[in-house]
């Protein structure tokens, strides 16, 4: 496709965005409008926005390139996702959040939290982690897209994040929550037809059916690269060797980070707060796993059988035509795909990158501007022009750290983030919403546990994270505190998580009496 046709397309797509955010920030007319869209968001987009939100470029272009590394293995993650992070979510954790944001007026996630215990410190804490550890997963995120508009348009990766940045920018300061939930339906919807094509076209390109497809595959273990044998890849239709530093990789820091921490995500728990009753909660059930189980699923069974296109077209397998395994799904695209598909394509990766991105963003300025500046200031009431002024601000930060993100870092960051999430606050989101017995000391106890203990290992235990930031190094002249295998290969949360059940529960215990 030319150049000509490209832009058209595109231009056309951002005209659409602005539109709807245009019409977002014509029904935005207060703070809860701007918060949670008025509580009266129709279920079919809340359910699509939904999708979109969890659904980023990093679950298709790193996660993607992930499943080209690892294998199918990565299918498991597909599975928890729709299991945890929509049946799950939406019955055992949206119709309880829905019920007592209404009860308690809370319009963010860190309200819901701080008004069901009564504390503001509870409120501030929530509010301060989802501000200063939210930048890292939307920084991931704008490196998936800009790395594919990069690819696709052949541009300076610089140009192409400033661009994405501030297209995003404007309909998420502008819009609010109706902005962006609008925008999603349709970034949604694009997503899913896309991927749809993909799983349906794979085979083809292929010039094979699924049985004899993924029996070639099964059939290239001894092409695995020996980098990669050494750590236990056993081959792209099978699961790393039990107990190897990729299995651990694989199943506690990919499967159990993102498939536990989805349940614990304020981007997504604010949306059950946006419709108007449980039962239009409900609707979003069916919808939710049908765009999780094509997006997700399409996208992880496209980049094992990449290494079946690259070795026919290449001589050899995927991550060795391309070191950067973020960078593997647009090089596929790009080479295996018709032209037009590889445009159409692009507005899947920037639907799923700018939907993911507005909630971010949306997030962390409502959680500085509503949950942390008005409790310290000792304001009544939010207001629309400082949250405004916090998304602008977290915007900025975002931006900033995206350039100090290392290569194959978009699967890796978004695991260390929802990990974070997990740890300190699901035990206490759960009690929440299930434990009337649950203290305040008892959840601001665990959520500080499960913060301290999550930062604690990512700097001194977890290798992969501790020896490139090197504080244990500079402390202790070891990259690790415990050298001994497996200890730092085991994902943070294998440790926080528990750890922050463990303290929710006893302190609550011994502190219900007073």
């Amino acid at each position: 496709m030319d150049t000509f046709a490209l832009g058209l397309i595109v231009i056309l797509y951002l005209l659409s965005i602005s539109f709807l955010g245009y019409l977002g920030y014509r029904k935005t007319t207060s703070a809860k409008d701007y918060l949670v869209g008025g509580r009266k968001m129709n279920p079919i987009v809340m359910a699509l926005s939904y999708g979109a939100t969890f659904i980023s470029a990093s679950a298709i272009v790193g996660f993607g390139g992930a499943a080209a590394a690892y294998g199918m293995g990565l299918q498991w993650l597909c599975l928890l996702n729709m299991f945890m992070g929509v049946i799950v979510a939406f019955i055992i954790f949206g119709r309880p959040t829905r019920r007592l944001g209404v009860q308690y007026n809370a319009v963010t996630f860190p309200q819901l939290l701080g008004r069901r215990f009564h504390s503001k410190s509870i409120q501030v804490l929530s509010g301060l982690v989802i501000f200063l550890c939210m930048p890292l997963y939307a920084a991931v995120v704008l490196k998936g897209g800009a790395v594919f508009i990069e690819q696709m348009f052949n541009i300076d990766f610089n140009v192409a994040l400033l661009v994405f940045t501030l297209v995003i920018a404007a309909y998420v300061i502008a819009g609010g929550m109706k902005g962006v939930m609008y925008t999603d339906a349709m970034q949604a919807t694009i997503m899913f037809l896309c991927m749809l094509f993909l799983l349906f076209s794979l085979y083809s390109t292929l010039n094979m059916g699924f049985t004899e497809a993924n029996i070639a595959l099964g059939q290239m273990g001894d092409l695995v690269p020996e980098r990669f044998r050494e750590l236990g890849h056993e081959g792209w239709t099978s699961m790393p060797r039990t107990g190897s530093s990729q299995w651990y990789s694989l199943v506690t820091s990919l499967i159990l980070g993102v498939g536990i921490g989805c349940l614990a995500q304020p981007q997504l728990a604010v949306r059950f707060m946006t419709v108007e009753s449980t039962r239009q909660l409900n609707r979003g059930v069916f919808i939710g796993c049908l765009f999780l189980i094509v997006t997700v699923g399409a996208i992880y069974h496209a980049g094992a059988l990449s290494n079946i296109f690259f070795y026919q077209t290449e001589g050899v397998v995927a991550t060795e035509v391309v070191q950067d395994i973020d960078k593997i799904i647009p090089y596929f695209i790009d080479k295996s795909m018709p032209s037009w598909f590889s445009a159409l394509f692009m507005l899947c990766i920037l639907s799923a990158s700018m939907s993911t991105m507005s909630a971010l963003f949306h997030t962390m300025g409502a959680s500085m501007g509503a949950d942390v500046y008005v409790p310290l200031k000792n304001k009544k009431r939010s207001n629309t022009k400082v949250i405004r002024l916090c998304v602008f601000i977290a915007i900025i930060i975002s931006y900033i750290v995206c350039y100090a993100l290392p290569m194959n870092i978009i699967a890796r960051g978004t695991s260390i983030f929802m990990g974070v999430c997990a740890s300190t606050f699901l035990p206490t989101y759960f009690c929440a919403l299930y434990w009337k017995k649950a203290t305040r000391r008892a959840a601001l106890s665990s959520m500080w546990t499960g913060l301290l203990v999550s930062l604690f290992v990512l700097a001194f235990m977890h290798k992969a994270e501790a020896a490139p930031l090197g504080i244990c190094n500079a402390l202790f002249g070891r990259e690790v505190l415990i050298d001994v295998y497996p200890y730092y290969v085991i994902d943070p949360i294998l440790y926080a998580l528990p750890i922050s059940i463990i303290v929710i529960i006893v302190v609550s215990l011994c502190s219900r009496k007073k």
